[in-house]
């Protein structure tokens, strides 16, 4: 990830990343309107969707946010 910070560092930043990317995105998520396209929208498989949904999103956008960090600081190296 980042060549200036040892492992663990790394590690611990990618974890609150994460979380807070998670925080995000499931604040957000919450304007959509999941029960226009679900039989049941109270039980719990719409819940479980909303959570793999929050997740995948969640996914998608930190690891964008860590290769983007990455591939910044390593454009030092292109000179």
């Amino acid at each position: 990830m980042i060549d200036l910070l040892p492992m663990g560092q790394q590690s611990l930043f990618g974890i609150i990343i994460s979380l807070m990317v998670l925080t995000i995105v499931w604040w957000s998520i919450q304007s959509f309107k999941f029960d226009l396209f679900l039989k049941n929208p109270d039980g719990v498989k719409a819940k479980v969707l909303l959570v793999m949904v929050a997740l995948a999103l969640t996914h998608i956008i930190t690891r964008f946010l860590l290769d983007y960090l990455e591939w910044s600081t390593n454009l030092r190296y292109l000179f």
